[in-house]
């Protein structure tokens, strides 16, 4: 059997670090996972002994400096993502990165500025878009089957309870980034960013309606998209039913993903409308059991550099899901409807999701 052709670290070896590790080792003949990074000796310890990792390291600084590795995967807080990422594309070594990627659309840029000199690339993982059924929806979309898109729905009702925002970095502007808007909402709406293509303006309110936080703990914005649809998108942490949902609404059928935070294609519904049954025989021709997951993701960023091309979800692709969420935060704390591209350097919604400020005083202490 060949050795695996790429090298991988995982930086940050929380729970989502698992998620990674199990997703690489669905890879094992693409990819090896060689090192594991975290602050903390036990944990990095009782993760490299779980997952057979031969290296461990207290920092990236000495990973970059004693490893050969190709890609690291970014599973730290958020406020980390910058400055680690910084530190991973000046060594020319490509990163993947946990969600949110950046704070801000200045960080954002500050990493494509440092890809660009480098040649290395970041990726961002929102593996929601590399489930079967998403994959299929977008061809389906691009071939004409489902006709013009009119209107579409996507909201993510989850729940979070105060206790959850006791880790001291939830919650708060400075080292979170956002709310669900941020940091949840984000898989839904950048899947249904991926289907409809280019946004074009943001209405939206955000409140603090229970949560005892900095950040908004709802949201909600009315969006067009260039081709002339329509859709409305609800982000929330304080919704005891909790769903993911996604809704688009085409000329020839109705598409539907209900799930929670992972679907396969059992999880869709097709409802064709009147004349246009073979929306449904074409979706229904290549149905699989497979569950949406960073393995899918994995399979493309591998397919990727393979190629020499920059892998998904990249720069490009990441800088639109982001310059969404600051139009979102900026449309509901000005009252302004936010055209796409109105976010220059300068606004201070580049700076920081919370631009001028929130309507609700700050949470300091709780």
């Amino acid at each position: 059997m060949p050795e695996p052709k790429y090298r991988m670290a995982i930086v940050g070896t929380g729970g989502i670090a698992t998620a990674h590790a199990q997703a690489l080792r669905e890879h094992n003949g693409r990819a090896l996972l060689v090192a594991a990074v975290d602050v903390d000796p036990d944990r990095v310890r009782a993760f490299a002994k779980t997952w057979e990792v031969p290296w461990v390291y207290p920092n990236v600084t000495e990973l970059l400096q004693d490893a050969q590795v190709d890609v690291v995967h970014l599973c730290t807080p958020p406020s980390s993502h910058a400055p680690l990422a910084l530190e991973c594309l000046r060594a020319g070594v490509t990163v993947l990165v946990e969600k949110p990627p950046t704070l801000s659309l200045a960080e954002l840029d500050m990493l494509a500025a440092a890809s660009r000199e480098t040649g290395a690339h970041l990726a961002t993982v929102l593996q929601h878009r590399f489930g079967a059924g998403a994959v299929r929806l977008r061809e389906m979309a691009a071939a004409g089957h489902l006709g013009r898109s009119l209107l579409a729905t996507c909201a993510t009702q989850w729940y979070r309870d105060d206790a959850y925002f006791d880790v001291p970095w939830r919650g708060r502007w400075e080292t979170e980034g956002g709310g669900p808007t941020m940091g949840h909402g984000i898989h839904q709406f950048d899947l249904l960013l991926s289907v409809l293509g280019p946004w074009e303006s943001v209405a939206a309110v955000a409140a603090r309606r229970a949560r005892h936080v900095e950040t908004e703990d709802v949201s909600m914005a009315l969006v067009t998209f260039a081709d002339g649809t329509v859709a409305s998108v609800v982000n929330s942490v304080v919704s005891p039913r909790q769903t993911s949902v996604l809704r688009f609404d085409f000329e020839y059928a109705t598409i539907e993903l209900e799930h929670l935070y992972g679907y396969t294609d059992a999880n869709w519904t097709v409802t064709a409308a009147p004349g246009h049954s073979v929306v449904e025989s074409r979706w229904a021709a290549s149905l699989t059991e497979t569950m949406s997951g960073h393995a899918g993701q994995l399979a493309a960023v591998f397919d990727a550099l393979d190629e020499g091309v920059p892998p998904p979800v990249t720069l490009v692709d990441t800088r639109r899901t982001l310059e969404f969420i600051a139009a979102l935060y900026a449309s509901a704390f000005t009252g302004e409807r936010i055209q796409s591209g109105q976010i220059g350097p300068d606004s201070p919604f580049a700076q920081r999701m919370n631009g001028t400020g929130t309507p609700w005083q700050a949470v300091t202490t709780r």
